[in-house]
């Protein structure tokens, strides 16, 4: 009996490791997006036309291979899904919509990597308005993996370089947000919760707090999405902006040092790291926690 236990172990271990190794992740450029696919099932685009206000993501497919995230809420149509921007700069508005305000414009898009275990791809973006030099340029490094068949990640590393002097005043609409699905918002039934187990807009908004996780019911399934901050950000952890509709971002310039706005000199580089988890199940069922302690030390 012991060896048949052993037996049995064996197999289930050798069949993770077969259906680990199996995990297929492709990219494909199609003029201006990129479109990924975990194991011949997409899951999601990252667009990068230059019709559109800044780079995002959508849609975001989870398990069910229905979008966790939403696209342009007609209260809301500055929230594109999953995206990284900047109100306020130098004058300019790298967020809300309005091209004539300010746009975050991709210079280059390039698949490193594709056809393994991940799918790696580089961005370089200017940061443009009419009539003004352009204050910023970043550098993008997008990883997407997908640690089990019911939870998908994207690593989004960017490097922000200023061109000029900058200042950006206090504002809203600062770094990186997410847009759920509304089926998947508090205010339809979801949850949204924090690492220290606060809940809902009430609980979460300006709280600093090293990750939130939105989740919620779509037919017979629960799924969700979790934006973690890495420790190396500045401003780590950031308080978040947070809406019971389905909006959270951390966000550092909403709540700047002593009320003052955020200056940086020209030449400075800010580099910020972010991971998205998008799951299967809540929080507990994902292990929310313990997937942010392994980020912690990576």
């Amino acid at each position: 009996m012991h060896y048949i236990k052993q037996i049995l172990f064996f197999a289930a271990v050798f069949s993770s490791m077969a259906s680990q190794a199996q995990t297929k992740i492709t990219a494909q450029k199609l003029n201006s997006k990129i479109d990924i696919t975990i194991n011949n099932n997409f899951f999601t685009s990252y667009i990068f036309s230059q019709d559109e206000k800044y780079p995002f993501f959508y849609p975001v497919n989870g398990p069910s291979n229905a979008s966790v995230t939403s696209m342009r809420n007609g209260n809301y149509p500055h929230h594109s899904s999953l995206f990284f921007g900047c109100d306020k700069v130098n004058g300019g508005n790298y967020w809300q919509e309005g091209l004539e305000k300010g746009q975050i414009i991709s210079l280059r898009a390039d698949i490193v990597q594709s056809g393994g275990d991940k799918v790696v791809i580089e961005n370089e973006c200017i940061w443009r308005r009419p009539e003004a030099n352009a204050p910023i340029k970043d550098f993008r490094t997008i990883t997407i993996t997908a640690p089990s068949k019911d939870l998908y990640q994207i690593d989004f590393n960017v490097t922000m370089e200023t061109l000029m002097d900058v200042t950006i005043l206090k504002t809203n609409h600062s770094l990186f947000s997410g847009r759920m699905d509304p089926d998947l918002a508090v205010i339809n039934g979801g949850t949204m919760i924090n690492a220290e187990g606060n809940q809902a807009e009430k609980g979460t908004f300006g709280i600093k707090s090293p990750w939130i996780d939105c989740s919620g019911k779509r037919g017979d399934k629960v799924e969700g999405m979790t934006i973690m901050q890495h420790p190396s950000n500045p401003w780590y952890p950031s308080p978040w902006f947070t809406r019971d509709y389905g909006f959270f971002s951390p966000t550092p310039m909403y709540w700047p040092q002593d009320d003052k706005a955020t200056v940086m000199k020209k030449g400075e580089k800010l580099t910020l790291r972010y991971r998205v988890l998008v799951h299967a199940g809540n929080h507990q069922t994902a292990n929310v926690a313990s997937l942010f302690e392994k980020y912690k030390s990576e």
